[in-house]
């Protein structure tokens, strides 16, 4: 099988193909969001566009009523709807005024509901395909991914996008439109003055071009490491029963704490860089409005300075200083807006690179459907690998027909545990074939297939909800009088009325507050209201004492009554009336028959046998060291 540092490799691959993903991402989405996206433009616009009004009014008020150096004028407004008198310029102007400071409130709030509809819906959007792709990709990627990478995608990247969306792309508008606005006004007002304002814009793009190209890296390591530190702290708290009975807190703080380091480290070195370059953009601007107001206010009190001519009344330059500060403040706010996009940006690429993973186990175009299963089960010379490794299973042949029991039994590493994947279709034969009825699984649809295949594992999971709902899953529209009959078949009944709440308690998360067997009980129960027409178990009784155990078995022999039924077991006093034994070693089978035939074979199986009835002294020489020897990172 491939290792974790290998797929990492693979994924990352993945990512490093993927160009532009925030337009990507943004072409991809938008379009059932556009009103919203639109309202916002549109919004922004006239929003910031209100900003000029006050500074351009103020200034000609200034020249026009207070000093009188200059007649009475409003940008696009006709001079003949203009008063003469001072008094009723000065009303007009503070009208003016206070209409554009309450008419950009009301718009920036329908600009910001707007802005936040959109950004929260193409999240929502991202986050649930991100998931339903997760969804879809077959065991490969769970087998080498952890879970707290797949959280931090999940979680963090879509946030971070959400962050941009919302505050970035709002605000890139806004200093779009600002420019040009302030711009516009600047050199209307007096352009040479306005060279100077306008000298420091070189100076930001490249400044934050540099930035850029610097940060990118900084950034793609940053949400690099917060997967590792999520995927440590999901390993810590999964295993934290482990971790306190060998008293082992101290090791895994430790473990948590190199990898904070790393993530500390990694923030650290995002952050350095942010703290040069935005005082760095914010001396530039501050530098252009000083420069701006020492030549306007020489200008005023003593002609033009250097090469400039031309006159610079009072009122103009106080609209040139506003303005200048309206264009200063703006600017410096580029430092934010570079930072959400590069950290959006890489988390951009490690979504897109998800969605990228191709999924290999999934239905044909010409896939047909399940129906009327009778449970035929067949593999037929089966070979199968994980990965590019060694094969796990050569050249399998395995028969059940309808109604039958087939036991597969066999040491660990033999590769029984994969025959059960195969069947599910969770991986896909290297060669040969699964068929149903005739059927290659990979021929017919996934949910049809599944469905019809009820699978009890050793390892149960049960989700943080209600008894009820554990044993509904699956069959959502299940009345409480089929859940309830279920629970008896699978001899749960008993002990789910003695909870607290009956088959309204809580189970916790992943069952902790159930007991193994209670777990596998209800297991059963879900499989049993599944009501499938094969059944599959797989190591079903294995991690549960020996009352348990028959509890479990006795409601298991009632579910595979009738049903085609391929048992797992390590204890082969479970499947010793089964119809047929299928014994496999190191991927092959190895022998075949009912459980008296191979105890008189005198061959694996029997020796297995002996194993478990303790009879060790009449064993072959060697089989127990060859036990010993065998390869522990092998499927079983």
């Amino acid at each position: 099988m491939a290792t974790s540092d290998e797929f990492e490799t693979e994924l990352d691959a993945y990512r490093e193909r993927v160009e532009h993903p925030l337009w990507r991402l943004f072409r991809t989405y938008t379009p059932d969001h556009a009103l919203w996206l639109a309202v916002a433009l549109v919004t922004s616009v006239v929003a910031y566009g209100t900003v000029l009004v006050t500074p351009i009014v103020l200034g000609t008020t200034i020249d026009a009523v207070f000093a009188e150096e200059s007649a009475y004028a409003l940008p696009l407004v006709p001079e003949a709807w203009l008063p003469d008198e001072r008094t009723a310029q000065f009303w007009l102007s503070t009208v003016v005024v206070g209409t554009a400071l309450l008419g950009g409130a009301v718009i920036q709030w329908v600009r910001g509901v707007a802005i936040n509809y959109f950004a929260h819906g193409v999240m929502y959007a991202i986050r649930v395909d991100a998931y339903e792709k997760m969804q879809r990709l077959d065991m490969t990627f769970f087998d080498n991914k952890e879970t707290g990478e797949v959280m931090s995608i999940l979680n963090n990247d879509t946030s971070n996008l959400e962050v941009f969306f919302d505050n970035a792309l709002g605000d890139s508008v806004r200093i779009g439109v600002i420019v040009v606005g302030v711009t516009t006004a600047l050199l209307y007002t007096n352009a040479h003055l306005a060279l100077i304002t306008l000298g420091a814009v070189p100076l930001l793009v490249g400044f934050t071009w540099w930035f850029m190209r610097v940060i990118e890296p900084r950034y793609t390591r940053q949400r690099q490491t917060i997967g590792d530190l999520n995927t440590r702290i999901e390993n810590g708290l999964s295993g934290i029963e482990l971790v306190k009975t060998t008293s082992t807190e101290e090791y895994e703080n430790d473990r948590v704490r190199q990898v904070s380091k790393t993530v500390y480290d990694a923030h650290m070195d995002v952050l350095r860089l942010s703290y040069f370059y935005r005082p760095g953009m914010e001396l530039i601007t501050g530098a252009a409005l000083l420069a701006t107001f020492v030549l306007g206010g020489l200008w005023v009190f003593s002609g033009p300075p250097l090469f400039f001519s031309g006159e610079l009344t009072t009122g103009d330059f106080v609209v040139f200083m506003l303005l200048t500060q309206r264009l200063s403040g703006p600017m410096s706010q580029l430092s934010s807006i570079v930072d959400w996009y590069e950290n959006a940006k890489a988390s951009g690429k490690r979504i897109c690179g998800l969605m990228d993973v191709p999924v290999r186990i999934e239905d044909r175009p010409d896939a047909t459907s399940l129906d009327d299963v009778e449970g035929r089960v067949v593999y037929d010379d089966v070979t199968f690998g994980y990965d590019s490794g060694e094969p796990v299973l050569d050249g399998v042949d395995i028969d059940a027909d309808p109604g039958e029991t087939v036991a597969i039994v066999g040491p660990t590493g033999a590769g029984k545990s994969t025959v059960a994947k195969l069947l599910l279709r969770l991986y896909d034969v290297t060669e040969g074939a699964v068929q149903v009825d005739g059927h290659d699984v990979r021929d017919v649809r996934l949910a049809d297939l599944r469905s019809s295949i009820g699978y009890v594992s050793q390892d149960t999971f049960l989700f943080d909800g209600t008894v009820a709902a554990d044993i509904r899953y699956g069959r959502f529209d299940a009345d409480r009088g089929d859940v309830v009959a279920a629970a008896e078949a699978a001899e749960a009944h008993g002990f789910v009325q003695g909870l607290s709440e009956g088959y309204d308690t809580r189970v916790g998360e992943r069952g902790v507050k159930l007991s193994g067997g209670q777990r596998q009980r209800i297991a059963i129960a879900r499989t049993v209201l599944q009501d499938p027409e094969i059944l599959l178990l797989d190591e079903a009784t294995s991690a549960v004492d020996t009352e348990t155990e028959y509890l479990i078995q006795r409601s298991l022999d009632r579910l595979a009554a009738d049903r085609t039924t391929l048992v797992i077991a390590h204890r082969l006093s479970t499947i010793k009336d089964a119809d047929t034994i299928v014994v496999l070693d190191d991927g092959e089978v190895v022998e075949r028959g009912s459980h008296e035939e191979l105890l008189a074979a005198d061959g694996l199986y029997a020796n297995l046998w002996g194993v478990q009835a303790g009879e060790v002294e009449s064993l072959p020489e060697g089989f127990l060291a060859r036990g010993a020897e065998r390869p522990a990172d092998r499927q079983t």
